[in-house]
């Protein structure tokens, strides 16, 4: 029993100190660009501008920068510990072809609103203010070729609605 636990005592304090930096930044090498990560988890990497166009007027409602989830891996990530985003950042989702999709929010932090997008980039559902760190399933119930992330409120706070649209571009 005493051996068990000095095992484990001196497992978790190689553990411990090979999860503190000394307040120093961890660069990690991706494919599409060199990111540095600090306590705060990943750092948010621009990749494009996202718009919201009103299904009214189609005038512009609100302008964000995005990063792109195109694989599975990068869409298995996502925002998971991620600690904070700022209110004009996102994630963009994209899939190979529209059907349901589902998320949930395990190792995320950040309360978010999910807005999922058909293939015409329509906004047709979303899952406003969800809990961090939950295992509960979020479904889009209708057919998704894109999803969205960002903050808890966005969405009520710039009036983002069924119907309304995305268009977005890549950035260098």
């Amino acid at each position: 029993m005493y051996a068990t636990k000095w095992l484990f005592n001196a497992l978790l304090s190689v553990y411990l100190a090979g999860c503190h930096n000394n307040g120093s930044n961890q660069v990690i090498r991706s494919e599409k660009a060199i990111v540095t990560a600090s306590n705060d988890g990943p750092v948010f990497r621009k990749e494009g501008e996202l718009y919201f166009l009103s299904k009214i007027n189609n005038d512009t409602l609100r302008k964000i920068d995005v990063e792109f989830a195109t694989t599975d891996e990068e869409r298995a990530q996502g925002l998971m510990d991620r600690k904070s985003m700022t209110d004009d950042q996102g994630m963009l989702f994209i899939f190979a072809k529209a059907e349901e999709q589902s998320f949930w929010m395990k190792n995320t932090y950040i309360s978010l609103d999910i807005i999922y997008l058909d293939e015409k980039k329509e906004i047709v559902s979303v899952q406003k203010y969800t809990t961090p760190l939950s295992e509960e399933s979020l479904p889009s119930f209708k057919k998704a070729q894109y999803a969205l992330e960002v903050n808890a409120g966005f969405c009520d706070k710039y009036h983002i609605a069924y119907g309304d649209k995305i268009v977005y571009r890549a950035v260098k």
